[in-house]
């Protein structure tokens, strides 16, 4: 609201708007003229493409709440994962573009709905059209902390962008190897990007802070997601969030891997995780000072299940 008020908002807008000319909006760069409607590697062009919106009641007990967390499924994404639960929308063509109004009034029927925050999943590669969107949305009476839900391979370029306007980082530390994040992402150079996007977003927003009915107000969850074999390098990222953040970080430590997608194609990736895999990271997060947020048993809550999401 600050950043609304004082100018802020509209004047970041602006400059990313202008920078989707040849878009370096994420760490691809891939210079693709998006205002032309030419899509990068996200696959999307000028406008943003939705695939749902809805009162989520599957995130993190603070994010969710009682009332649901207001979470905007997009389109379009700039990893390549092979084990995506939401594939169908994330690499596949799901859902539909919209124009900035109608974005708006997405975001506004979720706060009449009665919910706690609006949460942008995968918002990265479409960041300079939400922020439009917002402008129009806030016009409109739009009030609740913003939830930035990404994958974190984010720019920090980008991410600097979002001082003072974003409330909440719900953000991915995925791989602490470079060479699984390249065989399974498409991204070779994620473990360093992704270090740098977290310290950026505990720089802006720090540790988790709550009201009086635990429900998160403004700071930073870093998510980890056990893969099978420990082919995410769970202790590479502990070790970095306890030294280079902090011990008192909020980590979502997940249990609901299942070979989506393309995953049965690796054989290493083609089956769930062992409740004796999932000790293991428990055991190294506690090891290095860290506590786990949102206990999960190994075999239990699939958050972000892509068919249980409706398409608008």
């Amino acid at each position: 609201m600050d950043a609304y008020e004082n100018g802020t908002l509209a004047a970041v807008a602006e400059r990313a708007l202008k920078g989707l000319e040849c878009c370096q909006v994420c760490p691809r760069r891939c210079e693709a003229n998006r205002l032309e409607n030419k899509p990068g590697f996200c696959k999307t062009g000028r406008n943003p493409r939705v695939y749902s919106y809805l009162a989520h009641h599957g995130e993190e007990p603070p994010i969710s709440g009682s009332s649901g967390s207001g979470t905007i499924f997009f389109s379009g994404c700039n990893m390549a994962c092979v084990y995506c639960q939401n594939y169908k929308f994330s690499q596949g063509n799901g859902g539909r573009e919209v124009e900035a109004k109608e974005l708006a009034g997405f975001m506004l029927e979720l706060q009449a709905r009665g919910c706690h925050n609006i949460n942008l999943v995968t918002p990265t590669h479409i960041l300079p059209q939400i922020l439009e969107a917002l402008i129009v949305a806030i016009e409109g009476g739009l009030k609740l902390p913003l939830v930035y839900n990404t994958s974190g391979y984010d720019s920090l370029e980008t991410l600097q962008l979002l001082e003072g306007i974003v409330d909440i980082y719900l953000a991915d530390m995925r791989y602490g190897d470079k060479r699984s994040s390249l065989k399974y992402s498409a991204a070779p150079d994620y473990p360093e990007v992704n270090r740098r996007a977290e310290k950026e977003m505990h720089r802006q927003v720090g540790l988790a802070r709550f009201d009086e009915n635990e429900i998160m107000t403004r700071g930073l969850i870093i998510r980890h997601l056990v893969l099978p074999g420990d082919h995410a390098g769970t202790e590479e990222i502990m070790r970095f969030v306890s030294r280079e953040i902090s011990p008192k970080s909020y980590v979502s430590l997940m249990s609901q891997y299942m070979p989506y997608h393309r995953a049965k194609e690796f054989n290493e990736l083609s089956r769930r995780i062992h409740i004796q895999e999932y000790d293991a990271a428990t055991s190294l997060m506690q090891q290095y000072g860290l506590h786990n947020g949102w206990t999960q048993e190994a075999g239990g809550l699939e958050i972000f299940a892509g068919p249980n999401i409706k398409p608008i």
